[in-house]
């Protein structure tokens, strides 16, 4: 097993840069950890073994819901109507009857909260017009995340091919099948894109209609919300509030969970574990690896200045020189007790063509590099203020100094 400093996500410029990690003694059939605003990876065994993912897959689900929501296409009060493959889909949930009723916003929860098939397949066929072209949707959205070649969808739900009898799709064929790696690059797009998943990911309970008798129980027995409940207390975790689980006979028990601590939100996958109760043990020791031994520590704030460039020449302006400063902050996931003397620092001006005056504050004119341990990441070096353009008549008479300090020079040589 080792650990990887490295990003696989969008965010950051990385190289490869493995590092050795404690054995975790792990009963899973892989694993990974990555830091969920940057993308680093912390940890990762067989993170590129494609297996059943169960549920987990409703995260994609979940993310093209709500993008369909926040596009404006459907809106949380529209309602849907429970088909009669949704009605007759086996597994978590049985909630809805043919032809019920309920808005997509209390599909979701019961989806989220209570890995429901039935308000998952209704969700996916109000979206897509059949599951199945919802399931291609999944596929096109696996594509554009970045997922693996092995990454397939079939279905909103993740059950097997053969656990939909009849309803299984025409056309796409084979199973569907995620690696960790795939699993925490599509929890890493929700939590950056819509976060708001979480008010009901962390919810331990909820009724799917008022007049039920007994409310939906969250599968995650991990959530920190869970802390007083007699049942689910021994696994509540401090700071966690999500993501999925799942289990079907062919995937084992799964799960992708996310935690937030001091600032730093970790997600963490485990597939393939033999119980229910496993998957959670299995995630608390990956987790716990996380926060024990990694920290988020800001190495650049925003508007700072880099000692090896604080100023840009420009040309045609008022002044010869514009202070620059960075214009976002610039953070990294560290092992602890990281020193300054591993950070390298770089910084170089933009290309002449865009240092020609008139300059506004904020305008880019560089860039800083910062390099941890092979994982880069940049951030733009910008204008501290305006420098209006010269004169003619000034920059006529500059030009006649510069040649005259020329002459001087070469004369001294």
């Amino acid at each position: 097993m080792v650990v990887q400093l490295c990003s696989f996500a969008v965010p950051p410029k990385a190289v490869m840069a493995a590092d050795d990690a404690p054995d975790l003694k792990l009963d899973v059939k892989s694993a990974i950890l990555i830091e969920a605003s940057t993308g680093q990876v912390l940890f990762k065994y067989n993170e590129d073994v494609a297996l059943p993912p169960a549920s987990m897959a409703k995260m994609m689900t979940e993310y093209l819901v709500m993008e369909a929501v926040k596009n404006g296409k459907f809106t949380w009060e529209d309602m849907v109507t429970t088909s009669q493959y949704a009605a007759d889909v086996i597994g978590s949930g049985q909630l809805l009857a043919l032809n019920e009723q309920a808005t997509m916003k209390d599909m979701f929860g019961a989806m989220s909260i209570y890995s429901a098939n039935d308000a998952s397949v209704a969700l996916a066929e109000k979206i897509g017009g059949t599951e199945e072209n919802f399931a291609n949707m999944m596929n096109e959205k696996a594509k554009q995340f970045g997922l693996s070649e092995k990454a397939h969808f079939i279905n909103a739900t993740g059950l097997s091919r053969a656990d939909l009898g009849k309803y299984a799709p025409k056309e796409l064929q084979g199973e569907t099948l995620l690696t960790a790696k795939d699993a925490a690059l599509i929890a890493y797009n929700i939590l950056k894109d819509h976060k708001e998943v979480l008010d009901y990911t962390k919810t331990p309970s909820k009724k799917f209609r008022e007049k039920d008798k007994s409310p939906m129980i969250n599968w995650n027995w991990m959530l920190e919300g869970n802390k007083d409940n007699i049942n689910f207390k021994k696994y509540a975790y401090t700071g966690l509030d999500g993501l999925k689980t799942g289990s079907t006979d062919d995937a084992g028990y799964c799960f992708t969970g996310t935690a937030e601590r001091n600032g730093m939100r970790l997600i963490s996958v485990v597939m393939g574990t033999r119980t229910e109760p496993k998957r959670f043990e299995e995630t608390r020791k990956v987790l716990d690896y996380g926060f024990n031994n990694f920290e988020m520590k800001q190495v650049l704030t925003a508007k700072s200045e880099i000692d090896s460039l604080k100023v840009v020449n420009i040309k045609k302006g008022v002044a010869t020189q514009v202070p620059v400063v960075t214009q976002t902050g610039v953070s990294f996931v560290v092992k602890k007790g990281a020193t300054p003397d591993q950070f390298v620092t770089t910084a170089e001006p933009a290309d002449e063509s865009k240092l020609v005056a008139p300059i506004a504050k904020g305008d880019v004119l560089g860039t800083v590099k910062i390099t941890y341990q092979g994982t880069e990441k940049t951030a733009n070096l910008i204008a501290n203020e305006d420098v209006e353009k010269g004169s003619w008549f000034r920059l006529f008479f500059r030009a006649i100094g510069n040649f005259f300090v020329d002459i001087i020079s070469g004369k001294k040589k």
